[in-house]
């Protein structure tokens, strides 16, 4: 019987244990740049078989919220090694999730105070966090502006120079392409944000064609088997949403197939929320099937909502890895509570955006 204790190789990551670190966005990196705390913060979590970083930004426009980190910049990079580092005197892994929040932005988080970029000039109807004076705040996204044709080709060239730098300058395991919960790529995918008439609108094809082509690129630049990418099928989150998801992700999968991806990370119904959506039925299975039957080899991650009992239920069901979020904030020993099943630290939900370490780095392990 597979258990989550097990090694496991997804791709050119060697995994101590099925166990995943999701990406989880603190808002503590004032200037976009990590701290000595986030090297506490993520070697403290090092016995997961993987760490994926908070969402971190491949461009001063990717940018969507305040104090999140960057991977653009020297002073960046350099603060990302130190963090890697640390994570693999551990005997750790940990990839990079790399992030562009598209139209989920505000104008003071922009270069020159600009309008945010999308696919279409359609505001989403969500909130973002703006930090003044050490205090954080949701606010309504600002408007965006359509990209055009002819800057497409530059955000597949961020997407690919950040990997890049990921890998060979910050010291990552590999990179995670976030193409879900409303940022960019989902954006581009679904219906509700993409009402497009060129190559990147309209059918099925044309909407998948730049998540495939920054997978592409991002794959031909440090392997396939060091790149993952998630993906939200149904997730509402920032005002997203799919006239016909079943299709779009079947027809995403299969495109990913030949790229020799380490794994998918699929995050099930609502991010944060329900596992299932009655308005909005979605099956994985199909979506797995259509993806192994296309050739796809990579690792199947789970996500949302897990626990220890329907993590076991998920492998003995055929999923690789599971992703564990929330759990990871309040209990740095995670892996080991699970393995003993150990009563877990509640997480505070008042420290999860923005401040020091109170909520960060002080959960006490066994």
């Amino acid at each position: 019987m597979t258990t989550l204790f097990e090694p496991f190789v997804a791709g050119a990551l060697k995994l101590a244990n099925r166990i995943v670190m999701a990406p989880l966005t603190r808002n503590r990196s004032p200037g976009a740049v990590p701290t000595g705390l986030a090297v506490t913060y993520y070697s403290q979590r090092a016995s997961a078989g993987l760490l994926v970083t908070e969402a971190t930004a491949i461009s001063p426009q990717g940018q969507g919220y305040a104090d999140v980190p960057g991977l653009y910049a020297p002073e960046q990079l350099q603060a990302w090694k130190r963090v890697t580092d640390a994570v693999h005197a551990k005997g750790g892994c940990i990839v990079s999730q790399i992030w562009h929040v598209g139209r989920v932005s505000h104008t003071e988080l922009q270069p020159g105070g600009v309008a945010p970029v999308a696919p279409s000039a359609i505001t989403a109807k969500t909130k973002t966090v703006l930090i003044h004076d050490g205090v954080p705040a949701f606010v309504e996204t600002s408007a965006p502006r359509a990209l055009g044709l002819e800057e497409i080709p530059g955000i597949v060239a961020d997407y690919r120079r950040a990997a890049v730098a990921a890998v060979n300058e910050a010291g990552f395991d590999g990179v995670e392409i976030h193409a879900a919960n409303g940022y960019l790529l989902d954006q581009f995918l679904k219906t509700g944000a993409n009402v497009r008439d060129d190559a990147y609108g309209g059918s099925i094809e044309n909407r998948a064609r730049l998540l495939i082509e920054v997978t592409q690129a991002v794959a031909g630049a440090v392997g396939g088997g060091r790149v993952g990418i998630r993906l939200s099928p149904v997730t509402p989150a920032n005002d997203i949403v799919d006239a016909d998801p079943q299709p779009l992700f079947e027809h995403v999968v299969r495109q990913l197939a030949p790229l020799g991806l380490a794994y998918l990370h699929l995050i099930e119904g609502a991010t944060g929320g329900p596992r299932e959506l009655p308005d909005r039925p979605f099956d994985y299975r199909a979506l797995k099937a259509a993806y192994r039957a296309a050739g796809g080899r990579g690792a199947w991650m789970v996500n949302n909502g897990y626990d220890g009992k329907l993590a076991e239920q998920a492998l003995a069901d055929g999923a690789d890895l599971v992703a564990f979020g929330k759990w990871f904030i309040a209990n740095p020993d995670l892996v080991r509570r699970l393995r003993e099943g150990a009563a877990l630290n509640v997480p505070d939900k008042a420290t999860f955006y923005g401040g020091g370490a109170k909520g960060y780095t002080d959960y006490p392990a066994l």
